[in-house]
């Protein structure tokens, strides 16, 4: 018997997700057929890639080194298809895009719109995750291409910027008539923030504790949402992109302002691999994604 690239596909799927039941998921196949699959690949090879126990998996030693090998061929497997397509001169198919939680939910709306418009024959398999997986993702050959904050400075992925947003400043209702503070006295009231993991997280506290300690009290919040409707109870303040103002606020008992000069922001853009052969193409994709920003009144 010989290996398949659908095993490797299943057992890639099973390493990823360190689960059966999510595997197969992920697989769309049920999970008795990809425990059979294992198994076969496994026989084939004459050695185990997983240690089966129960409520738990990991692979073994020599699972490890194949996983690296698997996922290389996997990779390359998929820019044969790529290769195909672009040299076909069209987008279509299958276009796996990442993009961070903090730009997913107020520009995945109309850029679908553009994207299924501009490409009918197009696939689109979006997924929402924070910055550190959709790195790991596109390396590995999971996603095609990811949106999020630059710069990545990885220097296997090309970067295109696209357009840039400032950061706001939002507040109980009733403070609306207060001066803005600056940084300092930023510093000294109680900052709710992205939990760990967020890179707009990073970027608030970046502009917070510019040359200075960071802010006295901090609390942390698993979305914007979630941060929004916590200064609408009167538990501290908070920064959101410009771009979530009018989907985050519009139900909450919140103020919104304007930092004065210079105001803190995030350029946003599109990365890929260097060596995908989808590369031309994907230069068109960020074209769309930069206009989609453009029209939630982005900078350029």
């Amino acid at each position: 018997m010989k290996l398949t690239l659908k095993q490797l596909r299943y057992f890639e799927h099973l390493a990823h997700h360190r689960h059966f039941g999510r595997a197969a998921e992920a697989a769309a196949i049920s999970q008795p057929a990809l425990s059979m699959q294992i198994r076969e690949l496994e026989e084939t090879l004459g050695l185990a890639l997983v240690e089966r126990a129960p409520r738990m998996l990991r692979l073994t030693a020599f699972g490890e080194d194949f996983l690296i090998r698997a996922r290389a061929l996997l990779r390359q497997a998929d820019e044969l298809e790529d290769l195909a397509r672009a040299a076909r001169g069209q987008l279509a198919g299958r276009l796996r895009i990442g993009i961070i939680p903090t730009v997913a939910p107020y520009l995945l709306p109309g850029l679908i719109g553009r994207l299924t418009a501009d490409y009918p024959s197009l696939e689109l398999n979006l997924r929402e995750t924070l910055t550190p997986r959709l790195i790991r993702d596109l390396a590995d050959g999971r996603l095609d291409c990811a949106v999020l904050a630059l710069p990545v400075s990885e220097p296997a992925f090309e970067e295109a910027a696209l357009f840039s947003e400032t950061f706001v400043l939002v507040r109980p209702e009733a403070d609306a008539g207060k001066p803005v503070p600056d940084r300092e006295a930023l510093r000294e009231m109680r900052l709710l923030l992205l939990e760990e993991g967020h890179c707009f997280r990073d970027q608030a506290l970046s502009f917070c504790s510019r040359n200075a300690a960071l802010p006295r009290e901090l609390m942390d919040g698993s979305s914007l949402s979630t941060l929004v409707q916590m200064v609408g109870a009167g538990i501290g303040v908070t920064l959101i992109p410009e771009m979530a103002v009018p989907v985050e606020t519009r139900s909450a008992a919140v103020s919104v302002a304007a930092f004065p000069a210079p105001q803190p922001s995030r350029t946003i853009g599109m990365i890929w691999r260097k060596t995908s052969p989808l590369a031309p193409q994907l230069r068109q994709i960020a074209e769309v994604v930069r206009a989609a920003g453009l029209a939630l009144g982005a900078g350029a």
